[in-house]
């Protein structure tokens, strides 16, 4: 069928409902080429089934189908209760929120501020907005009043660093890179991760078995953390049953291919490895004086990218539990030697009586882990 020598992308539809699509991308290979694809897979809410790596390609069974532009944009619109809708609309448009600003007048109208950067990196062009613009239309209807969208200035990227209060108001428990002697919120106990490593079974490459549950993004977990430890991938398998139990096998080397041998390196692997699996993201609930915030924190890989789809999952938790959204913000912080891009959410006070803390919290982490 052969393309051999130019990079293709074939998709193969599923021949029956309930059968899961097929994606082939054959390409040149790099360190990371797994990570990056993975982020676009779950970019564009898809979930893989299994799946398998090999040196000239990449094959994956899929179930299901956004990035990280260069420019920043800011689309303004005011409207009257349709926030979760919102985000939504700009994640399937392929556009990433990078902050929002919320306002509510008396009489219940709400101005937005959505700070976002255009994966395709059209938005100045006016097909693009319009194209923005007639969605949102089309998705909130009359709770829409006006929408605008023009070049943000440079205080945008000054605002991103983040604000000196956070780390006044978490806990060193959420940011912690080892992992509890016993269990801590957030944790799933009764789902092990088990890693095992083993130089037998290839002269050229070490082999990384891991049992885990599955959870949404978990390819792009052990992906971008390979790739942070500047690792290749030469071959791999994934699967997962029905019952959410994975087995992942993947065939490594280091930078200079060869096997890791070093037991210390191996540790260090595995360790990371488990502790990215068990708690990809942070999620806490915490008092901002009389309010209630919101906080969710995942780590940024080294090449700078942030998780997908992170802000439209905290706002769809809101919708489901009908929490409004005070004010967001989205900004970097380096903590423990290491970046996160976390996201505070203010929540209206009228909210705070109806939901309990510990209920909010929970909800928020299972839509994030796609466990609900």
């Amino acid at each position: 069928m052969g393309i051999l020598y130019e990079d293709v992308v074939v998709i193969s539809q599923a021949e029956k409902p309930g059968e899961s699509t097929v994606i082939t991308v054959n390409c040149p290979d790099k360190t990371g080429l797994g990570c990056d694809l993975c982020r676009v897979i779950l970019l564009f809410g898809l979930s893989i089934c299994r799946g398998g790596i090999c040196i000239d390609g990449w094959k994956m069974v899929l179930s299901s189908l956004l990035g990280d532009g260069r420019t920043n944009h800011k689309v303004e619109f005011v409207e009257e209760e349709a926030f979760g809708d919102v985000t939504e609309v700009l994640c399937e448009l392929e556009l990433t929120i990078k902050r929002v600003k919320i306002s509510t007048a008396p009489d219940g109208r709400v101005m937005d501020l959505f700070f976002v950067t255009d994966t395709r990196e059209l938005l100045h062009t006016k097909v693009r907005q319009e194209e923005t613009i007639l969605r949102l239309e089309d998705v909130l209807g009359k709770a829409l009043i006006s929408c605008e969208i023009e070049l943000a200035g440079p205080d945008v990227t000054t605002c991103s660093q983040g604000s000196s209060f956070l780390l006044s108001a978490i806990t060193e428990d959420m940011f912690s890179l080892e992992l509890p002697a016993g269990h801590l919120n957030g944790f799933r106990a009764c789902s092990p991760v088990t890693i095992t490593v083993d130089n037998s079974l290839s002269p050229s490459h070490t082999l990384i078995q891991i049992l885990c549950q599955d959870h949404k993004g978990l390819i792009y977990d052990i992906m971008r953390t390979v790739k942070d430890y500047n690792i290749q991938v030469s071959y791999g398998r994934f699967f997962s049953n029905p019952k959410g139990n994975c087995e992942v096998d993947l065939f490594i080397m280091q930078a200079d291919g060869k096997k890791i041998v070093d037991p210390n390196k191996q540790d260090a692997l595995c360790s990371r490895l488990r502790m990215e699996l068990l708690h990809p993201l942070r999620v806490a609930v915490v008092s901002r004086g009389p309010d209630t915030e919101l906080l969710v924190a995942n780590p940024v890989e080294l090449s700078g990218r942030g998780r997908p789809l992170v802000f439209h999952d905290i706002t769809l938790a809101h919708k489901i539990l009908n929490i409004s959204i005070f004010s967001v913000e989205i900004a970097r912080h380096m903590i423990h030697d290491r970046e996160w891009e976390v996201y505070r959410i203010l929540h209206d006070e009228t909210d705070e009586d109806l939901v309990p803390r510990n209920k909010i919290q929970d909800h928020v982490r299972k839509i994030l882990m796609g466990w609900e």
